[in-house]
């Protein structure tokens, strides 16, 4: 390539703009130059250009193996050619790693069904232990030692509390309710995981211990309306009592905010409300940042 250059009176101060010459050229003037001069400079065929793959790169590349047509009978084959052209082997280990044990906690006002709601979750999933809460209360027609509570004195779960065996307890209308730390421990170490069914005190209590590394779920019924009916139905409560449920069902309402999940269990549609919760649980196995709960 040429490059030209009028010849003009050069003062001091100009001499930075010309580029070295090669010895072997003639010198050139600078002043009163009247004809225009020409520097040449290497033809790109004189570069030379020094290629990254070396022989003895190719010397260790692996022989090439020729890759038989996608659609041939013989995957075997053609997965050993491919292997062979990557020069590294496919691998059969799980591309996403086994989704961990998480806790479920399970809580809203009294009536709305929480033991329904997870009886039936029991026997429609697989993988998971609920975790039996010990009371002091005294034991309702029905309801089985070591199923649905551990029945235990206000003088039993008091040692219990000084022994540190409870995740968190409660005195909740006059009795005592807590969760022994040991069955969690246990069945996480199995790949179970935990439901919890507490209180909303005992879910407060819960949220400070485990923050966001458990899943709380808020059960509702589908209106105050159909709370009460509830109530009233099960024949448990006196005026009094029913009285301080309600008025404790409406308070805990508004505690419905500090909760990750919403599920309401209508009437005559408990199937959709566990189907429900156990949409929650797939999708938080699902996540890719998941839960972490240490107990």
């Amino acid at each position: 390539m040429l490059v030209r250059r009028l010849c003009t009176p050069l003062t001091r101060s100009d001499l930075h703009l010309l580029r070295p010459y090669p010895k072997s050229s003639k010198p050139i003037s600078i002043s009163n130059c009247r004809k225009p001069f020409y520097i040449k400079t290497p033809k790109p065929s004189a570069i030379r250009y020094i290629s990254s793959t070396s022989k003895m790169g190719d010397a260790r590349r692996p022989p090439a193996v020729p890759i038989p047509p996608v659609d041939t009978e013989n995957r075997s084959e053609l997965l050993r050619a491919l292997e062979a052209t990557l020069g590294s082997s496919f691998s059969s280990e799980p591309l996403s790693p086994p989704p961990k044990p998480i806790i479920i906690v399970i809580s809203g006002p009294s009536g709305v069904g929480k033991d329904a709601v997870i009886k039936k979750l029991r026997e429609a999933r697989e993988g998971i232990h609920f975790v039996v809460t010990a009371t002091s209360r005294a034991k309702r027609e029905g309801e089985v030692e070591g199923k649905d509570y551990y029945f235990v004195s206000k003088e039993e779960f008091l040692g219990m509390i000084s022994r540190n065996e409870l995740l968190e307890y409660a005195l909740v209308y006059g009795d005592y309710k807590g969760i022994p730390k040991q069955r969690i421990r246990e069945y996480m170490t199995m790949g179970y995981d935990i439901v919890l069914r507490v209180d909303i005190q005992g879910a407060s209590t819960l949220r400070k211990i485990f923050g966001d590394s458990a899943v709380f779920i808020f059960l509702v019924a589908e209106s105050e309306l159909a709370l009460v009916k509830r109530l009233i139905d099960r024949k448990t409560e006196t005026k009094e009592t029913l009285l301080v449920r309600i008025a404790t069902a409406r308070e805990e309402m508004n505690h419905m905010k500090n909760f990750d999940y919403v599920v309401v269990n209508a009437e005559g549609k408990l199937e959709d409300a566990v189907k429900l919760v156990e949409s929650i649980i797939d999708a938080e196995k699902a996540k890719v940042r998941q839960r972490s709960a240490v107990v």
